[in-house]
């Protein structure tokens, strides 16, 4: 049984995945993406940050949501560790806090490489919208996007 709690960035199991997180992408895309993740936007009102611990009280995943522009959500930095089961928990934890915060979008960008996340998101009903911010014209980038129930 996987359990999701919201926590601060700077919680020590947040930082150990967070790490894990990095570690893969780097593998994956050649870069961590931590240049483009602040944990202060992760405090505060139409945010959060989010673990997802195992049975054994292992932290197997991680999430945050931050606030985009008007009534859009980001997604930052989901990852869960391979065979754990936790993004689906974790995304659905960040979509039910993001709309108990007035959201009515999530959107997020991962690299088109990370041919894993882009099925996962598909597969939650996410599709490609407009690149945005820092994505405008970055051809390795693909920005992802879902409308809220």
């Amino acid at each position: 049984m996987l359990r999701v709690v919201h926590v601060d960035p700077d919680h020590a199991d947040a930082r150990r995945v967070v790490a894990e997180l990095d570690a893969a992408l780097s593998a994956i895309t050649g870069e961590s993406g931590a240049a483009s993740f602040d944990p202060e936007d992760c405090r505060g009102a139409g945010a959060c940050f989010v673990l997802a611990y195992d049975a054994d009280g292992s932290a197997v995943g991680c999430g945050a949501v931050r606030a985009l522009a008007g009534d859009i959500g980001e997604l930052k930095r989901m990852y869960a560790q391979p065979g754990s089961g936790a993004g689906a928990h974790v995304l659905a934890e960040l979509e039910r806090h993001a709309a108990a915060c007035g959201y009515r979008q999530l959107w997020l960008s991962t690299r088109r490489v990370n041919a894993r996340a882009v099925a996962f998101y598909e597969r939650h009903g996410y599709v490609q919208v407009a690149p945005y911010g820092r994505y405008v014209g970055r051809a390795a980038s693909v920005c992802l996007g879902r409308r809220l129930p």
